[in-house]
């Protein structure tokens, strides 16, 4: 078997959704691509025993059988029974939506918490569409506005953004109000920071502040991860130490900010 270093898998680009993106009286055909890929170890799930795949199986509660796709639907239970729904229930609710996003609203990005934002997916114009997706685009970088609309995917609703990154509309998924919990049940501090301290972690946090920039993080426990399995499939062993969590010797805030004041100036 050959083992291969860890790499994202670069996968041809697939159109997920294709419809059109409107503004006013103006129409643009569109295709969507996923703006994602996982960057994780793809890993089986294996038997201890013999390291046979384990499988999962659709299978009726009752009869015990598998079955396959084309024999399972979608129900909703409701007065004692289920009922069945097919394809076109789900594009009756909303055919509008189902082939076009229209922008209804545009608003500034920093309007936006991001705890709401979910999924970024590409969109590319049909040849038809052509100048009016680049119209669109340039809109959006001279006023510097995102569009917020509705639209379905996968017999859902969602709402999003529509913005520019570069020369490409992104269209970025956004969760609902209501799918963000309430913070009433967290048990959250009463007091209040002390003057010293505050400016004393305020200097902390200046001199770690720099502009961000996410080439600088990279996601390398996947290539630990492969490493042990490259030593373990060769017979090596591989050493561990587990992490142990030191506190501080000091419960004294000002005393744990000199001291990680004097570390960074160390590292400096």
């Amino acid at each position: 078997m050959a083992y291969f270093s860890h790499q994202l898998i670069k996968k041809s680009m697939r159109a997920i959704w294709t419809g059109s993106l409107g503004f006013g009286l103006v129409n643009i055909p569109i295709k969507m691509f996923s703006a994602v890929q996982d960057s994780t170890l793809d890993l089986d799930m294996l038997d201890r025993k013999d390291h046979s795949n384990i499988k999962f199986k659709r299978v009726n509660e009752k009869t015990g059988k598998e079955v396959t796709w084309e024999n399972i639907v979608r129900g909703y239970y409701i007065n004692d029974r289920y009922v069945e729904l097919e394809k076109s229930d789900f594009e009756k609710v909303a055919p509008e939506k189902t082939k076009h996003i229209e922008i209804k609203h545009f608003a500034d990005e920093k309007e936006i918490d991001s705890m709401y934002f979910e999924m970024p997916y590409y969109l590319q114009p049909e040849k038809t569409g052509v100048r009016a997706y680049a119209l669109l685009r340039d809109a959006f970088k001279k006023t510097g506005k995102v569009g917020i609309a509705l639209f379905v995917m996968h017999s859902r609703e969602h709402i999003c953004i529509i913005k520019t990154k570069d020369d490409v509309l992104v269209l970025n998924r956004i969760r609902f109000q209501e799918e963000i919990r309430s913070t009433e049940e967290l048990n959250l501090p009463r007091v209040k920071s002390k003057t010293d301290e505050l400016k004393m972690a305020v200097t902390l946090i200046d001199q770690l502040s720099g502009p961000f920039n996410i080439k600088k993080y990279k996601d390398d426990y996947s290539e630990r991860l492969l490493k042990i399995i490259k030593a373990k499939s060769k017979g090596k062993a591989v050493p561990f130490t587990p992490m142990k969590v030191v506190h501080s010797r000091t419960k004294d805030l000002m005393e744990q900010l000199k001291a990680s004041l004097s570390e960074k100036r160390k590292a400096s």
